[in-house]
């Protein structure tokens, strides 16, 4: 064999002083710490891509507006629950102009974070009716949307996508719904951690059945538009960024900031409710509130109770960046375009050293080259791989953790692999496909 880019020892060394019982079923920070011990001790940088955070600088147009309004005063009293007028009309916009969908602005609330847009939501969709205790998500998945749910004490289950694309997603769902228990259903789109993007036939099986058995349909946009086979960047001209709304009115809409806009250490996203579920009254929300109309329910319940509104500042960041795009004198689309042509360069190359993609193709199209992808090995499962990987300085995390029934796969994300660590990357592989030759 080949001497491994990392030495053994000090791998060996790390791994055992952690205590984790096993690297490959441990978290993502949990991994991240283990990485940053090594590279300390061995002085060489991982190929790091275990991370799912945005690699590029925060976009200025946020930065100055920010800077403004602290200088104007906003840090001294207390934003809105609801958000500033300014941002809810713009996050309306938003939603009309890539997405097709009138969002009325009373239905378009910020929120720390994306993340912090799910765990309102479960206060309230896991609320509204005591027989529909559990959440449905369609796997893989973000697993912390199954950490907020363990500890709020809210049931889930999980169906692995993989084998049910296209309109075998209609009985296999149907199947789950029909037994009465499900409150709300989950999917990010384009998908974390595999890059799936549903299509338009299964985003309509999926709306028409939420009518159907009335089900919320929860859509995590945090890859807003980022599937870069097609051009969403043209505000308010077709193609549109594909959403569930346009099968349904249960539907709630969870858009980052992160991510599209590199705008991720402010900690704000965006929550959006269709106008037929925000003004719905629903009774059984007055065991846990003091309204009974879901949309109030979400903004001085939830909301209320969580936040008490976002940051003064970044709302106004957040706001000059959604009227720019708005306004089309702003293209994010094309910063961030740099991850779809970095993920085509580093599959390449774990091709190349015998690797394939897991989850490959959206029906009978091959899945886009974005912000993640995922890729197994012969002989080896996730669990295996992402513990041998670390040998070779190369880091990630296992589908096992995220809800997928593929355990042989890991999730790579290619945000924090700069341009001058590709060749380092190939070099590595190919030393680990040598060690590792194929029967």
């Amino acid at each position: 064999m080949k001497a491994t880019p990392i030495d053994r020892q000090i791998v060996d060394e790390k791994i055992q002083a952690s205590g984790l019982s096993s690297i490959g079923r441990s978290s993502i920070r949990e991994i991240r710490t283990l990485i940053n011990e090594i590279e300390q001790a061995s002085g060489k940088k991982f190929i790091r891509m275990e991370m799912g955070i945005p690699g590029l600088p925060a976009a200025q147009i946020g930065i100055d507006a920010e800077k403004k309004a602290l200088d104007q005063g906003c840090a001294s009293f207390y934003p809105s629950i609801e958000g500033i007028p300014e941002l809810k009309v713009e996050i309306s916009r938003l939603i009309k102009l890539f997405i097709d969908l009138d969002v009325n602005p009373r239905g378009c609330i910020p929120c720390t974070g994306s993340t912090s847009g799910s765990f309102i939501s479960w206060l309230v969709v896991g609320r509204m009716n005591p027989e529909k205790d559990t959440v449905l998500f369609l796997d893989p998945g973000f697993p912390v949307h199954k950490q907020q749910l363990n500890g709020l004490g809210i049931k889930h289950s999980s169906l692995d996508v993989y084998n049910y694309r296209g309109e075998a997603l209609r009985a296999k769902l149907e199947e789950i719904l029909r037994e009465g228990n499900i409150s709300a259903i989950l999917y990010s789109n384009p998908n974390n951690p595999t890059w799936i993007c549903f299509t338009d036939t299964e985003l309509q099986i999926i709306g028409e059945l939420a009518t159907k058995y009335d089900v919320v349909v929860m859509e995590d946009l945090a890859y807003f538009t980022m599937d870069f086979r097609k051009d969403y960047s043209v505000p308010g001209t077709p193609p549109f960024q594909p959403s569930v709304g346009k099968y349904t009115d249960n539907y709630i809409l969870l858009i980052s900031s992160s991510k599209a806009f590199s705008y991720a250490g402010q900690r704000i996203g965006m929550v959006a409710i269709s106008d037929a579920l925000f003004t719905r009254e629903i009774p059984g929300l007055t065991r846990f509130y003091t309204q009974k109309t879901f949309g109030r329910a979400m903004v001085y319940g939830a909301a209320y109770s969580v936040s008490a509104g976002v940051t003064h500042s970044a709302q106004y960041g957040l706001t000059a960046l959604l009227k720019a795009t708005n306004d089309a004198t702003y293209r994010f689309i094309d910063e961030v375009k740099v991850y779809g042509e970095r993920a085509r360069i580093m599959k390449k190359y774990f091709l190349d050293n015998g690797f394939h993609i897991v989850y490959d193709k959206d029906e009978d199209q091959p899945i886009a080259d974005g912000f993640y992808f995922t890729v197994a090995y012969p002989g080896m499962d996730g669990v295996q791989l992402i513990e041998e990987l670390l040998y070779y300085g190369i880091s990630a995390i296992s589908l096992a953790n995220t809800g997928s029934e593929r355990i042989e796969g890991i999730r790579a994300c290619v945000s924090l692999v700069s341009e001058s660590q590709l060749p380092e990357l190939e070099q590595r592989l190919q030393v680990f496909h040598e060690n590792h030759p194929l029967q």
